[in-house]
């Protein structure tokens, strides 16, 4: 088995899940993906391939920018609102 290294690239296969997400998040997502130049695919892999780590996606000043565009699209929901959230 080759060795990994920190730009190791691995094959792999994707699939459309048919998620359901609240409509301000994925709005705040697509802008962070934009900022970034990412498809929002790759941004959340990217954010959860860091959280199975325990780890911080995202950097002091992407954060400052996540702020900025929760405002801009009226999300006003945190960590604590997660798993308690009821659809209309």
């Amino acid at each position: 088995m080759p060795k990994k290294t920190k730009h190791t690239k691995h094959k792999i296969e994707r699939i459309q899940t048919g998620a359901r997400m609240e409509k301000r998040i994925v709005k705040v997502l697509k802008a962070v993906a934009e900022y970034h130049d990412l498809s929002l695919g790759d941004l959340i892999e990217g954010i959860v391939l860091h959280a199975f780590e325990g780890k911080c996606a995202f950097s002091k000043e992407s954060l400052k920018n996540i702020s900025e565009f929760k405002r801009i699209y009226g999300l006003d929901l945190d960590a604590s609102d997660s798993h308690q959230l009821k659809e209309k």
